[in-house]
């Protein structure tokens, strides 16, 4: 809370994330392990001044283990200090929008279509309500959302800076919003702190099918809403991967992984939507958009640390989570196909 001001500060407390204290300055490293590639989330969080301090100290605890460091969801200013270093390659992932909330009342004012999302949920009823953390951490509706949002995707849940449940982490600074249809729970906000640039990651938009339209768009309406009256002057619906805005960047990257980025962004839409989730966030009419990258010590940037970070997003070996989303999405089609074709035969009958 002193030091944090990396858009994943807060989320080092999230569940299955491992800490290293530095022995002699203040300084934390929220990390997981993956074979032997230490993946950093984000950055150290310390005294800016002591931040060169506390990655050579965190990278001779990894070479003493064995490991390389890999930091995950860096952003522009830690890639500026590494880059000065000898021994480390940085690749560019996605980008991230970031706002005002202070300004969010005249950028909702010149964009008709968000306006008319926000009138589409009013209409239904949806109404906003804050939740203390805590309590939502045991609140069986937002279990229910939470399972219901899931269900819809065709990749298994993600981990690491991705945590499906972040309620189970550490959650008193958090902020929890609960869209209600009337009484039931149709879809809730979590959002962590970044007080270092005196804001809000909005780290989870959980909606349930039954949500009405615009019920997200609200959420994040009231939450903005929220952050300017506290005074706050940042936020962000964290990364995008793939994002066109980080175009630039990524051209930058070695071939192989242009050549794989394009191929996601071009065939994997089925199983993450790359594309819609880019939209959507451009519906809201960023300020600004940073770009994010992975930072690894080692001169070029090796196909084995982007598998690790792979493997830390899905829980499990990459080509085992690609190959239970092409299972469920063939089964999707058969159920859907099968609906159809029941569907024309019901006339008949």
């Amino acid at each position: 809370m002193a030091y944090g001001s990396n858009a994943t500060a807060y989320q080092i407390l999230n569940p299955g994330i491992a800490h290293w204290f530095a022995p002699e300055i203040p300084a934390v490293v929220g990390y997981t392990q993956r074979r032997d590639v230490l993946l950093v989330a984000g950055a150290p969080v310390c005294p800016p001044r002591m931040l060169a301090s506390a990655l050579a100290m965190f990278e001779r605890y990894g070479r003493d283990r064995g490991c390389r460091t890999c930091y995950v969801c860096a952003d522009a200013a830690l890639t500026r200090l590494l880059a000065r270093s000898p021994g480390h390659s940085a690749i560019a992932v996605g980008a991230q929008p970031v706002w005002d909330p202070r300004q969010w009342s005249t950028i909702v004012k010149s964009r008709p279509s968000l306006r008319a999302q926000l009138r589409r949920a009013l209409n239904k009823r949806v109404t906003i309500e804050s939740m203390p953390p805590e309590a939502g951490r045991h609140d069986p509706s937002l279990r229910r959302v939470l399972e219901e949002w899931l269900a819809m995707r065709i990749l298994p849940p993600l981990h690491f800076l991705t945590e499906p449940w972040a309620l189970h982490g550490v959650v008193s600074d958090r902020a929890l919003l609960v869209a209600r249809c009337g009484r039931e729970v149709v879809a809730f906000l979590v959002a962590s702190p970044v007080t270092g640039r005196s804001g809000h990651l909005i780290e989870q938009v959980v909606r349930s099918p039954q949500a009405p339209n615009g019920t997200a768009e609200l959420l994040i309406d009231s939450a903005m809403r929220q952050f300017a009256s506290q005074g706050h002057s940042f936020a962000t619906l964290g990364l995008v991967a793939l994002a066109t805005h980080a175009s630039p960047e990524i051209a930058r990257n070695p071939w192989w992984l242009r050549a794989m980025m394009l191929m996601a962004r071009t065939h994997a839409n089925r199983f993450y939507n790359f594309r819609g989730l880019e939209r959507f966030r451009m519906k809201m009419a960023p300020q600004a958009w940073e770009t994010i990258y992975a930072i690894s010590n080692e001169p070029r940037f090796s196909i084995r640390s982007l598998y690790a970070i792979g493997e830390a997003f899905c829980g499990i070996a990459p080509w085992r989570a690609v190959g239970r989303a092409v299972a469920r999405g063939a089964g999707q089609e058969i159920a859907n196909l099968w609906s159809r074709l029941a569907a024309q035969a019901s006339p008949a009958r």
